[in-house]
């Protein structure tokens, strides 16, 4: 029987690229998410994919809502820890919601939704732990403390965990996306695209949200099960980690 694959943030943008390519790879997918019901159900009319309602900040629900796949699907064995927001603003004018919210969500969501699926993956040989970092938390950005904080934590995350999964054949990687062509960024006006992001960008273009669906398709897959504690840059060649 083909494996489980859960993908939070799994309804829109990369993350709904993500369950995509990984249901037609194969794989049973989950997909997560948090708020927007209308575009959680357009998703599932349109893919198939069946989808949970559950905020990763949460522990608790995050137990409550694999427990739902595991009955419902099986278990999970293939674990893409996707879901995060922004709250941007210059530190001087951040606010002690706008850390926490983004650290709750973007780092300690790793450790909630993880750490729900550790012992099952240990007690089976196997498991797929793919954490979609970012660029920013390669390099920081201005007015993103809070989410380059969180998302440079992602990779800390990866590195440590991969050493203790290895030996019970769980591989844990970490992708980390540069500017990708989702709903977020289109939405920034055409003017400041042309003129100051894309010209950033080597490849003289934004990414597509299925280029990183085929990096974390390939990371999940057994063809890469010597690769862990890796981080795969996605970014057209903007910045070299």
């Amino acid at each position: 029987m083909s494996r489980v694959a859960l993908v939070t943030g799994g309804t829109r943008g990369i993350g709904a690229a993500i369950s995509v390519a990984l249901k037609n790879a194969g794989y049973r997918v989950a997909a997560n998410y948090a708020g927007n019901d209308e575009k959680a159900r357009a998703f599932h009319e349109a893919t198939g994919v069946p989808v949970f309602k559950w905020d990763v900040s949460d522990y608790a629900a995050c137990g409550e809502g694999i427990a739902r796949i595991e009955s419902e699907i099986g278990p999970v064995e293939i674990l893409v820890n996707n879901a995060g927001i922004t709250r941007d603003a210059m530190f001087h004018k951040m606010t002690p919601q706008q850390w926490h919210e983004v650290i709750n969500t973007n780092l300690t969501g790793l450790f909630n939704m993880t750490h729900q699926v550790w012992t099952g993956m240990r007690d089976r040989s196997f498991g797929r732990i793919v954490n979609i970092s970012s660029i920013n938390g390669q390099k920081g950005q201005m007015g993103q403390v809070n989410y380059s904080a969180a998302k440079a934590g992602d990779l800390g995350f990866t590195k440590a965990l991969a050493q203790e999964g290895a030996a019970k054949n769980i591989t844990v990687n970490a992708i980390c996306p540069g500017y990708i062509g989702t709903e977020m960024v289109l939405a920034v006006p055409e003017k400041v695209l042309n003129e100051r992001i894309i010209p950033q960008i080597p490849v003289g273009r934004l990414g597509e949200p299925e280029e990183i669906a085929r990096c974390v398709t390939f990371l999940a897959s057994d063809d890469a099960g010597f690769i862990t504690g890796s981080t795969l840059t996605a970014n057209g060649g903007q910045f070299f980690a």
